[in-house]
């Protein structure tokens, strides 16, 4: 009776690589297959002669695939199911403990970024260039997962789609459920938008406070009083983070200023909405007087170029004039400027 081969060490007593899966996808299979086929496998077979074909052929017999047959001695083939989960239970549980341990590692990582992230010498310099939306994105969500007190935040326009705002509302809502306060500018236009009217709701459930503006304002995003990010004069594909702290706290002025002349973003009674109506009307007046084309004037009250034109022909018609023209000549000759909405 020919001599049985040594019996392997188990599976589970090593761990399999590339190497192995290559070697057993290429040679072992087949090896496999045959002796499948033809009951069983001599261990002196030509199939198994060679470098590569007895490496195979111990793969197979230590993943248990093949096992000598007590009495006659061939090498058998024994069902795989058994064999599968010896080798792939234990490299997902690897898996599982690799990305565990992965995890880990990044919040190890997480609290030295956040110290590099509010040192000075983080940007090298008191000013930082983010090009590119994905890259403003990120540093954006960086630095509000950061904030410790408070966020400012100033939106010109409803723009933002409903799902931009909705993961607005979550990361916002989650900088709210940690203390931070949040205060959020947008133009009376906004109130027009069911998508913001959703993160609004959502947000001041937690403690946001909301309001609305008739002037025109850049977007910008202040964090502790320490970090604010502006839009580049050059894009909108480009935003400026200012850890200037000069700078920042002049910023932060100019929306406090802003803040107390802003209404209430929930707030739907008469008197509010005819005074809202009043601040979107000398806005258009100003924009006619001062001679801006109307898609500027569209963008500086966050309309668009069809609803300023309605706003231009209501004035028409309250002046009982034909064109343009007419309607300056005859708001010059009442002395309207629209800088004094209640007088005019």
């Amino acid at each position: 009776m020919p001599k049985s081969p040594p019996v392997p060490d188990q599976p589970h007593d090593r761990d399999y690589g590339p190497i192995d899966r290559e070697l057993f996808e290429k040679v072992a299979s087949p090896l496999y297959e045959y002796a499948v086929t033809e009951s069983g496998l001599a261990p002196d077979d030509p199939r198994a002669k060679g470098d590569t074909q007895s490496a195979a052929l111990a793969l197979l017999i230590e993943l248990g695939l093949l096992a000598t047959d007590p009495v006659s001695g061939r090498l058998l083939a024994k069902d795989p199911t058994g064999s599968q989960a010896n080798v792939v239970t234990p490299l997902g549980q690897r898996g599982t403990d690799l990305l565990t341990e992965s995890a880990r590692w990044a919040n190890a990582f997480g609290g030295l970024a956040q110290t590099w992230r509010r040192s000075p010498i983080a940007a090298h310099g008191p000013f930082t260039e983010l090009r590119g939306i994905p890259t403003i994105t990120r540093f954006l969500e960086s630095a509000v997962d950061d904030a410790t007190t408070e966020l400012l935040t100033a939106q010109p326009q409803a723009g933002r789609t409903p799902s931009q705002l909705a993961a607005a509302a979550q990361r916002d809502g989650q900088a709210l459920e940690r203390g931070v306060s949040l205060r959020t500018l947008y133009q009376h236009s906004a109130r027009r938008s069911s998508a913001t009217h959703t993160y609004v709701r959502t947000v001041t459930k937690k403690g946001a406070e909301v309001r609305t503006l008739d002037e025109f304002f850049n977007r910008m995003i202040v964090v502790d009083r320490q970090l604010a990010v502006i839009p580049s004069a050059e894009s909108l594909d480009i935003a400026i983070a200012i850890r200037e702290p000069s700078v920042v706290a002049y910023l932060v002025d100019v929306f406090e200023r802003s803040w107390e002349r802003a209404r209430q973003f929930g707030a739907k009674d008469s008197s509010t909405l005819r005074d809202i109506a009043v601040e979107q009307r000398a806005m258009t007046i100003r924009m006619l007087i001062e001679g801006h084309a109307d898609p500027a004037s569209a963008k500086r009250l966050g309309v668009s170029p069809r609803t300023y034109a309605g706003y231009v022909a209501d004035l028409k018609d309250e002046y009982d004039a034909e064109t343009r023209f007419q309607l300056g000549y005859f708001m010059g000759q009442k002395g309207v400027t629209g800088q004094d909405p209640q007088a005019d």
